[in-house]
């Protein structure tokens, strides 16, 4: 994941407060983005061997998830270019389904995440 420092501009440092009790840092924080004028929340850590960004709409007026190309947009913003990251789909007996419209995009820290061939995809 970048260094989360880089995007202090778009840091909601009251709900960081609320979360954490501190400020996030360079692996931490809550975020307000845009992609095309519609704006998104997103929560991004890095802990436990992980790097997860989750993602949800800010208009209480969209019922929707964010699209592929939203989710891809917001990823180039938290991940370098190069890194892969994935959007898992758990057992449903691991569901977590805190928010019905919030995605989640994870990267290991301390495997190589697994990739199919490039012909493959």
């Amino acid at each position: 994941m970048k260094n989360l420092k880089e995007l202090d501009a778009y840091r909601q440092k009251d709900i960081e407060l609320g979360f954490w009790g501190t400020s996030g840092d360079s692996g931490n924080g809550c975020f307000k983005v845009f992609v095309k004028g519609k704006s998104f929340f997103v929560i991004a850590t890095s802990e436990g061997g992980w790097d997860h960004v989750s993602v949800s709409p800010c208009s209480k007026s969209r019922k929707s998830c964010p699209t592929w190309e939203e989710m891809c947009a917001i990823k180039d913003m938290f991940f370098s270019k190069e890194e892969e990251a994935v959007e898992y789909h758990p057992k449903e007996s691991q569901y977590v389904n805190n928010y019905e419209y919030c995605l989640h995009i994870w990267r290991p820290t301390v495997e190589k995440l697994p990739t199919p061939p490039k012909y493959f995809v």
